[in-house]
């Protein structure tokens, strides 16, 4: 094949890859979109019911249901910014967009889970009388409308930690209601107001857990850890096990969004080896075993003068080394 055959066979590749992650993209904010026309809609009828109705579940599930929207809206305006190129100093583009989305999403579950737990610790001291019967109906409608909220959310794509954070959010608001149900079922039947509480307490732990996986996911991310099943001493390893690799250091592996782990370190390899090879043969390696395709490798011969320069004490390659380094003797060939 000619360069200039490959060259088009390539772009046409990409463009179709780039116009299918374009279709997706567009199907998944369809599907939030759907999802925050039904949870608005519903929010604004609920605020209304659970102030006649006197019932802290009720105005807790649709203080949740807002943080819903925003959540959504917050991952919509997150999936725009995070499809524009990269320009300027921004040189991955704004793809960290969504996991700032998906940090705020987990940051307002915990503020609410506050927030709620003082109000529901006050109710159980001193409970206020719950209409059991409009809480009941308004929480078995809520519990209808999360479940189709949840399923569209369900059709987008969940890899993306932002589209998690606001399926997370409707997730637990469906709970908040089931939990609202059986409250204004409890109070219709027995008069016992302090249920409606406790079932806001309940719901409190599901967002306290929700919201905490989620700051802790995208903290990591921010904080450049390595993904979730990616051992970087295990990737060393297995680096400088392959021919003519001599050592390896200055691994670094990191996620730039939800589904996007990237690699870089400094390899030597043997004098007078191939070291394009070389570097060809470790990056088929990293997309086979680790699923890592964005990746940056310095490979250099090594020699004692290279390998022990003056001044290293410690016998390192790199004046601040940088993590573990890996290392192994010449290989026999």
């Amino acid at each position: 094949m000619s360069a200039h055959a490959h060259d088009h066979a390539h772009g046409s590749s990409a463009d179709h890859a780039g116009h299918s992650h374009e279709l997706s993209a567009d199907a998944d904010r369809r599907w939030l979109a759907l999802a925050l026309a039904l949870i608005t809609g519903f929010m604004a009828i609920e605020v209304v019911v659970g102030i006649l109705a006197r019932s802290l579940a009720l105005i807790s599930d649709a203080a949740h249901m807002l943080t819903d929207a925003a959540s959504i809206v917050l991952a919509l305006v997150a999936m725009r910014l995070a499809a524009r190129p990269a320009r300027g100093g921004y040189t991955y583009g704004l793809k960290r967009a969504e996991i700032l989305s998906a940090q705020a999403n987990g940051l307002t579950l915990l503020l609410l889970a506050a927030w709620l737990t003082y109000e529901a610790v006050e109710r159980l001291i001193d409970p206020p009388e719950v209409q059991g019967a409009l809480v009941l109906a308004t929480a078995l409608a809520g519990i209808v409308v999360n479940v189709a909220a949840a399923w569209c959310l369900s059709k987008a794509n969940r890899s993306s930690l932002n589209v998690e954070g606001a399926f997370q959010h409707v997730l637990n608001d469906l709970y908040a209601f089931i939990g609202t149900a059986i409250a204004g079922l409890i109070v219709l039947l027995t008069g016992y107001a302090r249920i409606d509480a406790i079932a806001t307490l309940v719901v409190v732990a599901l967002m306290l857990k929700a919201g905490y996986g989620l700051v802790r996911e995208s903290g990591r991310i921010f904080l450049e850890a390595a993904p979730a099943g990616l051992e970087p001493d295990e990737i060393g390893d297995k680096l400088v096990a392959q021919p003519f690799v001599i050592e390896v250091h200055d691994l670094h592996v990191w996620t730039i969004t939800s589904g996007q782990p990237a690699l870089s370190a400094h390899v030597l390899v043997e004098p007078g080896s191939d070291c394009h090879a070389v570097r060809s043969d470790l990056e088929r390696l990293l997309q086979h075993d680790f699923g890592v395709s964005h990746n940056t490798l310095q490979v250099d011969h090594s020699v004692p003068e290279v390998l022990t320069l003056p001044g290293r004490v410690d016998g390192s390659h790199c004046e601040d080394p940088h993590g573990p380094v890996h290392r192994n003797g010449p290989h026999d060939h």
